[in-house]
């Protein structure tokens, strides 16, 4: 798709100056309507004279009308259309005298006499004003809704943010408590060496999630980095029960995700089919492109979803003899967060392959870093006046 060499403006963009190009355009385009009209009923040139002092009468006239107006537009309704109708054929008849005025001069005694041209430059006069005032109002109605939505936008974005930030801190107290508790437990053992370096690892990891913005996106490659830092920590507790896979393929190195999207996935296989079995499982990582799509795999070899206490790995709840024991927010994270960033353009499955285990598959749209622009702030523009 080609790009245009330069960012198109809106035309209300600066308000002040969309005036006065809608009052060049429509009282020029009535005084050559009106001059055409003359010249072919046979008038003589000079009757473009009149033409033009009564656009320059009309031009004046709606110039104190719309500093009328502004005042009123944004008043209850009652004020601003009372005080309307009673402006609005103050104005009219005071155009029409005009004319009827100049007209009076030029045709002197040749012409009607001054109550029959009042009568009939009045009704010209008039539907000329009461256009004038109806675009007025009804454009600015326009913005005003125009500015709404805008508003609108940006606190429903506000809140979109808000909403990430949350899941996404909602992360950090959930993994500190289990490794700050295998901490404490290797604490108690004296087993001061894997201590420390457990807690050497766990500050890198949140070093880096310190640095990332919450609502922010990451490489594929710098997620995949970041989940090797959670290993190195969970594996200083399972050793060779962890076993973790990588399939990454080159081209979705570059492709974008929410920082820290994979984390509680691998978390969750680390809960459900690492911890409850004594030989451990194989954790996969697979990120591939399928189209104009990312799709990532996370999967384990675990006892899937038939077993005890796998049952509830959906959910994030397990029991244990009829009583909760404790709530996860791994999968439920994943799934708004999702909802959040991308709406319905996004694919959240939960499946169980055919060779056992469990898997999660997440599709969501291919974007690189060049691709993503920032979101444009709504502008406060000056109000439609001259």
């Amino acid at each position: 798709m080609a790009v245009l060499p330069f960012r198109p403006i809106p035309f209300f963009a600066n308000k002040n100056r969309a005036f006065w190009r809608l009052q060049a355009a429509g009282w020029g385009g009535a005084m050559l309507l009106r001059a055409a009209s003359g010249l072919a009923n046979g008038q003589p040139m000079s009757y473009l004279v009149l033409v033009l002092i009564s656009t320059v009468t009309g031009l004046s006239l709606t110039l104190i009308l719309s500093v009328i107006y502004r005042q009123l537009i944004n008043r209850r309704p009652l004020v601003t259309w009372g005080v309307t109708v009673l402006v609005f054929p103050l104005a009219a008849a005071l155009y029409g005298f005009i004319d009827a005025w100049v007209s009076g001069l030029y045709y002197g005694d040749a012409g009607a006499g001054f109550a029959q041209r009042l009568i009939g430059l009045f009704y010209l006069d008039a539907t000329l004003l009461l256009a004038w005032s109806a675009l007025y109002y009804m454009i600015n109605f326009f913005l005003q809704i125009e500015e709404q939505n805008d508003q609108l936008l940006k606190l429903e974005n506000q809140a979109t943010s808000a909403q990430l930030a949350m899941l996404r801190y909602q992360l950090n107290p959930h993994f500190l408590f289990n490794t700050l508790n295998s901490i404490s437990t290797l604490v108690l053992l004296k087993q001061t060496e894997p201590a420390n370096a457990m807690l050497s690892r766990l500050s890198s990891f949140l070093r880096y999630t310190l640095v990332n913005e919450p609502t922010g996106r990451v490489t594929v490659a710098q997620e995949v980095e970041t989940l090797k830092l959670y290993l190195e920590i969970e594996r200083m507790r399972f050793e060779e029960r962890l076993r973790t896979r990588f399939q990454i393929e080159a081209g979705a190195e570059a492709a974008l995700l929410p920082s820290l999207l994979l984390q509680p996935l691998v978390e969750n296989a680390i809960k459900y089919a690492v911890s409850p079995q004594e030989t451990g499982a194989e954790i996969t990582i697979a990120a591939q492109l399928i189209g104009p799509n990312l799709r990532i795999t996370v999967s384990d070899t675990g006892p899937g979803l038939h077993s005890g206490g796998s049952s509830n790995r959906l959910t994030g709840v397990t029991f244990d003899g009829g009583e909760q024991v404790s709530t996860g927010v791994g999968l439920a994270n994943i799934r708004d967060r999702l909802a959040q960033a991308y709406g319905g353009e996004h694919r959240f499955e939960t499946m169980e392959p055919t060779e056992g285990g469990f898997a999660v598959l997440i599709e969501i749209p291919f974007e690189r870093r060049e691709q993503v622009q920032p979101a444009l702030s709504a502008d406060k523009r000056p109000a439609f006046a001259g």
